[in-house]
């Protein structure tokens, strides 16, 4: 007499999945030599590391490399950078792009409305070394478009990449340019989600285009906004090293001048291993600790699980 067979212990749904495992197996391999793997370099920062002597052999000083980490004359400087950077590009990065989505999702010709969202979506795949050398030129007070038209109304054009008041303004805008595009394609797909009867029911009850995106478009997306604002909360001491590296110098250091950079220097070109490690350590404390109160937040304010 033959036994049913037990619901998910099927060995051919077990052989199927094989060729997926197989498939993703060098990507688990790549993450945890370079992501998990790495995180035994952690232990530089508790000691006097020597390169000669290797991770075991150093000796070991506690948070000794932490306190000369928070003697430095330019840390909080830095901290304060990190953060007012990270924050406002966060902050931009959700309000132009849901702006923008609302104002695509407005246009009927759909080859415009396709042609333009191609456009603001290009910049997403440049590189900032490109990006860099682009922005140089274009801002340069003497040769460069926009000091040019500033200098056609008899103005001085500023100096946006070296002058200290405006840099950090400078890479907020520039940022948010690059990426805002990716930001409105999330949007866009969340507006396609709500229901149209909807707004054929608000429109027969004579409500205008802003009532009509106050109470049904907003709170359609309100949940894709939570989760995009949850998951930049990673970012809050991430303010962009890969932009300021490529843009910055040293006249803009006392507001330019972010954790990142300041590890790289620390690190590569003064060679000072354990302190920069310290630094990157702290910075992953702090940021863990913020995408931790944000799932809270999440979940308390809005209802919203990630996981």
């Amino acid at each position: 007499m033959k036994t049913a067979p037990v619901p998910g212990k099927s060995p051919g749904r077990r052989n199927r999945a094989l060729p997926l495992y197989v498939m993703v197996a060098p990507a688990v391999i790549i993450v945890g030599l370079f992501s998990y793997g790495a995180m035994a370099g952690i232990g530089i920062a508790f000691q006097k590391f020597v390169p000669t002597n290797g991770l075991f052999g150093s000796q070991w000083i506690g948070f000794s490399n932490f306190r000369t980490l928070f003697s430095l004359p330019s840390i909080w400087g830095v901290i304060r950078n990190t953060i007012v950077i990270s924050l406002s590009k966060m902050i931009g990065g959700i309000i132009v792009p849901v702006i923008f989505s609302l104002l695509l999702n407005e246009i009927s010709n759909k080859y415009l409305k396709r042609t333009l969202q191609t456009m603001v979506y290009l910049p997403n795949f440049m590189s900032w070394v490109i990006l860099a050398g682009i922005f140089v030129d274009i801002l340069s007070p003497s040769t460069g478009i926009v000091g040019r038209i500033i200098s056609s109304f008899g103005v001085k054009p500023p100096f946006f990449l070296g002058d200290p008041k405006l840099f950090p303004a400078t890479m907020v805008v520039t940022d948010i340019w690059k990426s805002f595009g990716f930001g409105s394609v999330v949007y866009l797909a969340a507006l396609t989600g709500i229901d149209p009867a909807l707004y054929e029911s608000a429109m027969m009850d004579g409500a205008s285009r802003w009532k009509q995106t106050l109470y049904i478009t907003l709170p359609g997306i309100a949940s894709t906004v939570i989760l995009m604002t949850v998951l930049s909360m990673a970012n809050v001491l991430n303010g962009g090293f890969d932009q300021i590296f490529n843009l910055y110098s040293p006249s803009v250091y006392p507001t330019g001048d972010i954790l990142d950079t300041l590890v790289y220097r620390l690190g590569i070109q003064q060679a000072k291993y354990a302190i920069s490690t310290a630094a990157g350590l702290f910075k992953s404390a702090v940021s863990f600790v913020f995408i931790v109160a944000s799932y809270w937040l999440a979940d308390r304010v809005a209802g919203y699980k990630i996981f």
